[in-house]
């Protein structure tokens, strides 16, 4: 699991052995806070080890982490029959999942592993920890001391190589992060004779470097992530490889699924094939107009299905010319996914004012409300006090205020507690919720 709980530093097996009694204990006691307060004293535990400044945000994804925990022991609980048996067995297989291993056997063998100094356990362990950490020079060491490591795999659940690692994606969590030298540790296990196309079980199997590293926020925020996709490419990575962006998806397609635009259009622009859904969310105009034929019927096998998603992605990534063409092609303005989430959400997310204003001419509704009822002004608020730069900030104003003027009813009170308190105290906001814009 790539959310999976770092171990404490010199880890053996009877702390986890008495975590596990604990667990047990709290699901005895009966009281229905109990689990909660084992997972928060866990997770405030492993904070404290990170030695981390506690802020609000901090807290509150503390919390979140808290509850998935608690809401994970429930759910294992409700299956094969275990409601009111609180037995040992399972909460220890509980521990050992939630450390990324799928059972108790394997979580205490590779505790007993990484206790000996030496063992291909733990001098991969060094080596995955030299690779977020950005030490090349442990990193040479160890593969020349041990070359074998190139080609090992994590004893955790996703079966990660090395590389993998790079990609700072479909891992622990504690583990994914890109270093600025991230390129050059690439290129040194590459070099070493890693397999670029190497799949590892992330986000149910298939999954490789390249199609992890180009879905992960974490290389995009380092401002690496453009490089690092040119040297898996460099070094042969196949870019059709069927699956490897995870849950079935291809490069570009699990690129748009996961927010990177940016790597969908390099991707695309490498030559990727694109099929409806992603030709449409990487703007390419004379692409999606191939899925069509004179009369406007669809093409080449394509469904409304992809058309709509497509249409959804056209929307969240400011892809202008292919919403206003798709909406001429008849696609409801108002088409929402799953989740209750139309191109209006995404769009005012952006923020993408165009696209916004082309689709209220077209009557897409302005208050439909998603599955955790937030219409798209109140996405609109979440990003405009979430902006990064007053450029955004400006534009985020702009959006409110159009949204607004177009029937958009404002109501604060459905806002999470902060983003309440920082909308009202922003007057330029404050009066974007007026319709006014400066």
């Amino acid at each position: 699991m790539s959310d999976a709980l770092p171990l404490a530093p010199r880890p053996n097996l009877n702390q986890y052995k008495k975590l596990a009694k604990d667990l047990q204990h709290a699901c005895k006691s009966g009281s229905p806070d109990a689990v909660r307060a084992w997972a928060a004293d866990l997770i405030e535990r492993l904070a404290r080890l990170q030695k981390a400044e506690m802020t609000d945000d901090m807290r509150e994804g503390l919390n979140r982490a808290t509850q998935r925990i608690e809401e994970r022991w429930n759910k294992l609980l409700a299956s094969g029959n275990r409601r009111d048996r609180c037995l040992l067995a399972d909460a220890q297989y509980f521990v050992a999942l939630e450390h990324g291993f799928t059972s108790w056997p394997k979580f205490s063998a590779h505790l007993d592993m990484i206790a000996r100094r030496g063992s291909p356990v733990s001098n991969f362990e060094a080596a995955v920890d030299a690779i977020v950490e950005g030490d090349a020079g442990t990193l040479r060491a160890l593969l020349r001391k041990h070359p074998e490591l190139v080609r090992a795999r994590s004893t955790r659940e996703h079966r990660s190589t090395l590389l993998h690692y790079v990609s700072a994606n479909g891992v622990e969590d504690f583990r994914q992060k890109t270093p600025a030298n991230i390129v050059e540790i690439t290129r040194i296990l590459l070099e070493a004779g890693a397999d670029v196309n190497a799949t590892s079980r992330a986000y149910g199997g298939e999954s490789t470097a390249l199609g992890l590293a180009s879905t992960s926020i974490h290389p995009e925020y380092a401002g690496v992530q453009i490089a690092l996709l040119e040297t898996l490419l460099a070094f042969g990575a196949d870019i059709e490889q069927p699956g490897q962006a995870g849950n079935q998806h291809t490069a570009v397609n699990g690129c748009l699924a996961n927010g990177q635009g940016g790597a969908a259009r390099f991707l695309a622009g490498r030559g990727a094939h694109l099929d409806l859904e992603a030709a449409a969310g990487v703007g390419y105009l004379d692409v999606v107009k191939g899925f069509f034929d004179d009369a406007g019927n669809l093409t080449k096998g394509a469904t409304r299905e992809p058309l709509e998603s497509g249409f959804m992605y056209a929307c969240g990534y400011g892809r202008i010319d292919v919403v206003r063409y798709l909406i001429e092609r008849g696609v409801n303005p108002g088409v929402h996914n799953d989740g209750g989430q139309t191109g209006l959400h995404w769009a005012a997310y952006g923020p993408h004012v165009e696209v916004v204003k082309a689709l209220i001419e077209a009557g897409a509704p302005v208050n439909v409300a998603d599955a955790h009822q937030r219409t798209p002004l109140d996405w609109a608020v979440g990003a405009c006090v979430g902006a990064e730069t007053a450029e955004d900030r400006q534009r985020g104003y702009e959006m409110v205020a159009r949204l607004v003027r177009a029937g958009a009813k404002p109501d604060l009170q459905r806002a999470r507690p902060r983003v309440r308190e920082r909308a009202e105290a922003d007057p330029s906001l404050m009066a974007a919720l007026r319709g006014e814009t400066h």
